[in-house]
């Protein structure tokens, strides 16, 4: 092989698998660096340079300029090394250039063996660059084979993998040729090559499945807030605008469902709630929970927790098949829900203000005042901010003080006859559970002592 025909080699090479030039060069001088190695067994004193103008691989072996020659592969002769460069002297380095065209046929296929390897390297490193910044992006391939339940799709330039976990439920009817879309949730450099996994039950496949279907979405003008999915079964998803002009929700169904329909195929009739987001919570969680109706919303702040109210005859629907409807809601909103039918709320709000009547020390008027600012048991009022209770029932502290001791009290009463009731609940089973007392069936009854004669009756006789 020529000089010209090794730089146009490497040119072609470069320009058709898109690796750059001086990685080649890199290679091709590592290879040549291995075949000097093997075939003149030098250690590291010497080196290898290509000439990208001329396309010409020069190798220098670096040798010590002594007056005796002992060590022929590190040192030169005085004599010859004037004979290469006139003006050498004692003790300094001189490169002596070798001939590549000596290193025979196994010199050639090592280059050959550490070319392709590096070019197979430098591929992979193109791949994977690649795919890194496509995390969180939709990607469509071919079912290549099935592998234990993981899916290898074929990418045309790499492979990927749709693990079993990440496929939706019932979803295994994939044939070899089969077209799949799925979202890229990781790239990963293995010894093997790129490592592309795919996802179709990530909450995000959902949300680029949406941008994907309606414009407004993909070009920023209605965003999407949260979703929340079961995959193969229901989903929730709370979008949003600035614009008061656009239906968030509207853009999302499109014309007659048009568009949302587009996604439910894909997810092959996943069932999907699009709700508007709503800052506040209370509206928000009301949303969330269609088609249930809500009657009430209590929030708490401080423990991110909601109790929702709803009619008896909804108690159901918005609680959802084992659960499901108020699990979605849930995590869509990112707080606790417990739902409640209006008739528990009541019966509880009930029970919550007899507690208040009940405290010592309390009048009516007061517990009046308690209940309609929100502390709507006892135990409220004994867990309650002390400054904020008097702030809120425009009181002092020494009567908060007193409100809050007496409710304490009262609920360490009630902890003590709950304990009572307990305790002697627990005396009635021993009791229930110990042996009869009455005489067994089995043992005999005892034979009666005989009675003496009377004195007299003795005496006649």
């Amino acid at each position: 092989m020529n000089n010209n025909e090794l730089k146009r080699i490497i040119e072609q090479v470069s320009r058709d698998r898109g690796i750059d030039k001086m990685v080649l060069i890199g290679t091709l001088e590592e290879a040549i660096r291995s075949a000097v190695k093997r075939k003149y067994g030098m250690s590291e004193n010497f080196e290898v340079t290509y000439n990208d103008e001329t396309g010409e691989i020069d190798v220098f072996q670096f040798k010590e300029v002594v007056e005796e020659v002992t060590e022929s592969d590190t040192q030169i002769s005085l004599s010859e090394a004037k004979k290469l460069d006139p003006e050498s002297s004692l003790g300094e380095e001189l490169g002596v250039k070798l001939d590549t065209a000596d290193f025979g046929r196994i010199a050639a296929q090592s280059a050959k063996q550490v070319i392709i390897q590096r070019m197979k390297d430098a591929e992979r490193d193109l791949i994977f660059d690649d795919y890194k910044d496509r995390v969180g992006e939709i990607i469509s391939g071919l079912v290549q084979r099935v592998d234990k339940g993981n899916i290898v799709i074929n990418l045309g330039r790499a492979e990927a993998l749709l693990p079993s976990s990440e496929q939706i439920p019932r979803e295994t009817y994939y044939r070899r040729g089969d077209r799949l879309r799925a979202l890229v949730i990781d790239a990963k450099l293995v010894s093997r090559g790129p490592q592309i996994i795919l996802s179709r039950t990530h909450p995000d496949f959902l949300s680029a499945l949406f941008a994907a279907e309606v414009p407004e979405i993909a070009e920023g003008i209605v965003k999407i807030v949260s979703v929340a999915r079961e995959p193969g079964s229901r989903a929730k998803i709370s979008v949003t605008t600035e614009d008061s002009d656009i239906d968030p929700v509207g853009a999302c169904v499109g014309m007659r469902g048009s568009r949302v329909q587009g996604v439910v195929q894909e997810l092959k009739g996943e069932k999907i709630d699009i709700i508007p987001y709503n800052p506040d919570i209370a509206h928000y969680v009301a949303g969330a929970l269609a088609p249930a109706v809500v009657i009430r919303v209590v929030v708490e702040e401080a423990a991110r927790s909601l109790e929702v109210v709803v009619p008896d005859e909804q108690l159901s629907l918005a609680i959802g098949r084992k659960g499901q409807n108020v699990r979605l809601a849930s995590r869509l909103v990112g707080w606790r829900i417990d739902v409640k039918s209006e008739s528990k709320y009541q019966r509880g709000l009930k029970d919550g203000y007899q507690s208040l009547i009940r405290l010592p020390g309390v009048s009516e008027t007061m517990a009046d005042a308690l209940f309609e600012a929100g502390y709507g048991s006892a135990r409220e009022v004994a867990e309650a901010d002390a400054a904020a209770m008097a702030e809120t029932l425009s009181v002092d502290a020494a009567k908060v003080e007193q409100v809050r001791e007496a409710a304490r009290l009262y609920l360490e009463n009630l902890a003590e006859e709950d304990a009572m009731e307990e305790a002697r609940e627990q005396m009635a089973k021993e009791i229930m559970a110990l042996p009869s007392t009455s005489e067994s069936e089995d043992e005999p009854a005892e034979e009666p002592a005989e009675t003496p004669e009377p004195e007299a009756e003795r005496e006649e006789e």
